[in-house]
């Protein structure tokens, strides 16, 4: 058994350095969880430079960082930007723990449990840049329709700048007109995965406009938790 500095966390997530205010639903908000997990940031790692092509000068900050959590105690790693899909192999080669960068994680599975005919949608922060190796990196074809938050919007301004002043049902608002602007464009569309871990906060309500199954960092989480800390059954 390897030595820990605490124990009965087993999800550390590695953290964005931002200012935007992270509502319930959120990775970053710790009241989203029903268990216990560790933050860590990652300094230096801020929103505008997620979606700068695999920037090298990112993944050392993030591997020093994942030594700190796994340390620590940790038995499994994730972050909170669904960019860092970019890293999945990097991240999981140099762990010594599992490694779940990003939510994108699920659109392999999610592509698998619908029918014939029907796809996985992508809903994103910037669907300019989320395209060739952030979709290679982790198993999903380049022909996956991928829509993306405009980069005039609140949405985006709220994170890139840190503009608390948004409010929620603004945020709301646009979320649900672009994944409702998705389904329009691509009829074929079964279920949606959510890139942006920002985005989490409104799955139910993307959920209960389309109809359709959303998938989004927290499915991801808690079913990496649930794989970490497999619920024991007594039976007699």
């Amino acid at each position: 058994m390897r030595k820990k500095i605490y124990y009965g966390v087993s999800v550390g997530i590695l953290m964005v350095e931002s200012a935007f205010r992270r509502y319930l639903g959120d990775i970053g908000n710790a009241e989203t969880w029903s268990f216990p997990v560790q933050y860590k940031v990652v300094k230096g790692a801020v929103p505008s430079k997620m979606t700068e092509l695999h920037n090298s000068s990112l993944l050392e900050p993030f591997k020093l960082a994942a030594d700190e959590l796994i340390a620590s105690g940790v038995d499994g790693i994730t972050t909170t930007c669904g960019f860092l899909s970019i890293y999945q192999r990097e991240l999981a080669d140099y762990c010594s723990v599992p490694v779940a960068t990003s939510s994108l994680l699920q659109v392999p599975m999610v592509e698998r449990m619908l029918p014939t005919g029907k796809r996985v949608g992508i809903l994103t922060y910037n669907g300019d840049v989320l395209n060739g190796p952030y979709l290679d990196a982790v198993g999903i074809a380049q022909d996956t329709p991928v829509m993306g938050m405009a980069q005039d919007s609140n949405f985006v301004r709220w994170i890139k700048e840190g503009d608390n002043s948004v409010s929620f049902g603004t945020l709301r608002q646009e979320v649900v007109a672009t994944a409702r602007q998705m389904v329009e464009q691509n009829p074929d569309v079964g279920a949606l995965v959510l890139e942006c871990t920002n985005l989490a906060p409104f799955s139910a309500d993307i959920s209960d406009a389309l109809g359709l199954p959303v998938f989004d960092t927290l499915t991801m989480v808690n079913l990496f938790q649930a794989s970490l800390r497999p619920r024991r059954f007594i039976n007699q």
